[in-house]
C-alpha cells in the first residue's frame, strides 16, 4: 500500500516531465478501483442432491440408459437411493426415453410375451417396467435392477409418480 502511494505520483510526475501518455497509466490501488470494475465472484448457491441425477428434481424415479444407473428421489430434489446399477434394453429393444408416470405395480408379474418372471414390476409405460433382474444383462426394453433395489422401487413408488428415463 505504501509503495503504491509513492509510485503513482512518481509515474505521473515522470509522464509530465517526459510527455509520455502511456507512462501515466499505473495499476490502480485498491481504493482507486473504478465502480465499473467487475465484482468479486460470489459463491454459487448450494446444489440440491438431485443435481447428482440427470433427471428433473420432480422425477421420483430416474434412469440414465447410457450410464446404466438409476435413482429414487423424494420428488422435491433429494436423492433417497442411488446411483444403483441398472440396465435397459438391448439393441433392437431399446428402453423408451422420456418422462412417464407409474401406471401399475405387480410384485409377482409374469411376462407372457417372454415367458419369464418380472418380480417387483413398476410399470411406467405399457410393456415397460423397472423390475428385478440382472443389471449385467440387457433387457427387452424394461429396466433391470438388483433384487433389493427393485423391492425398494416397488415399495417407494406409487401409481401416478413421475418417472424419467434419459439417454
Amino acid at each position: 500500500m505504501r509503495v503504491s502511494r509513492i509510485l503513482v505520483p512518481l509515474v505521473v510526475l515522470l509522464a509530465a516531465l517526459f510527455g509520455s501518455a502511456t507512462a501515466a497509466v499505473a495499476a490502480p490501488t485498491p481504493s482507486a478501483v473504478p465502480a465499473s470494475a467487475p465484482a468479486a465472484p460470489v459463491a454459487a448457491p448450494a446444489v440440491p442432491a438431485a443435481a447428482a441425477t440427470p433427471c428433473a428434481p420432480t422425477a421420483k424415479a430416474c434412469m440414465s440408459v447410457s450410464k446404466r444407473q438409476a435413482w429414487l428421489t423424494d420428488g422435491a430434489g433429494r436423492v433417497i437411493a442411488g446411483p444403483i446399477a441398472a440396465r435397459g434394453g438391448k439393441k433392437g429393444a431399446a428402453t423408451p426415453v422420456g418422462t412417464f408416470r407409474v401406471i401399475s405395480k405387480d410384485a409377482d408379474y409374469w411376462s407372457k410375451a417372454f415367458d419369464a418372471p418380472m418380480p417387483y414390476s413398476v410399470f411406467f409405460k405399457p410393456g415397460y417396467a423397472f423390475h428385478a433382474g440382472s443389471p449385467s444383462v440387457a433387457s427387452n426394453g424394461c429396466i433391470h435392477l438388483p433384487r433389493a433395489a427393485a423391492k425398494q422401487f416397488f415399495s417407494t413408488l406409487k401409481v401416478g409418480d413421475t418417472v424419467q428415463i434419459v439417454p
